[in-house]
């Protein structure tokens, strides 16, 4: 057996435990870990189909960002594993027949096999400016199609996530009136005869009369 085969299969096995145990792990913090555990074997088996594009993406966007933040959110949320797993058996018949099918799909797959599909190339061939035909890696390749022939595209999308990340800024920021925080626009218009204003109040009782000076001591 090959080193690429037996890593292939050791991929695939912890792969099929930790996506077994996401649903079937009764602590929502120990289901995230497990879901972390699948997407870093899964970015394994992208690097053994070549893809290392994919397997990195993988990496950085749903470890790195999107499953931290998942589990930052279950550890700061208070749940209640009673509440969640209420409806478990109720659903159970629907999600055998979902997963069924889903295997039976799977397996037509498999047995049909990929005839057709051609053996993963690390290298792939671009024209560079010059018109030569170059041979690069596919991370190189994408990024020279990304940026050359689809840079418009990919522009508009860099603009919308752009309008979206300070939208969804403006529509969460609260201004808090506890807050200690000094403008300095406001410290600097502040005009002398603003920082103290002379307030004339009633008076509430009379005033008391004056003492009565004390009587002289007598002379001996």
């Amino acid at each position: 057996m090959e080193v690429t085969t037996g890593f292939f299969y050791l991929f695939s096995v912890v792969l099929l435990y930790a996506a077994f145990r996401v649903i079937t792990a009764r602590n929502p913090v120990h289901a995230v870990l497990h879901l972390i555990l699948a997407f870093s074997q899964a970015a394994g088996v992208w690097l053994l189909l070549k893809a290392e594009f994919l397997a990195i993406v993988l990496v950085l966007v749903y470890l790195g960002a999107v499953m931290v933040l998942f589990l930052f959110v279950v550890m700061m949320l208070d749940i209640r594993i009673e509440s969640v797993r209420q409806g478990f058996w109720r659903h159970f018949p629907l999600a055998v027949v979902v997963g069924g099918i889903v295997g039976l799909e799977m397996a037509a797959v498999l047995m049909t096999g990929f005839h057709t599909v051609e053996a993963p190339q690390a290298m792939a061939a671009v024209v560079n400016g010059a018109g030569q035909v170059v041979e690069v890696s596919n991370t190189k390749a994408l990024g020279m199609l990304l940026y050359t022939e689809y840079l418009l595209p990919v522009e508009i999308a860099a603009v919308i996530l752009l309008v979206a990340m300070i939208a969804a800024i403006a529509l969460t920021l609260r201004e808090r009136k506890d807050s200690k925080a000094i403008n300095p626009a406001s410290q600097i218009r502040v005009r002398a005869r603003d920082r103290m204003v002379m307030v004339n109040v009633p008076a509430t009782r009379a005033p008391e009369p004056p003492a009565a000076p004390a009587a002289e001591e007598s002379k001996p």
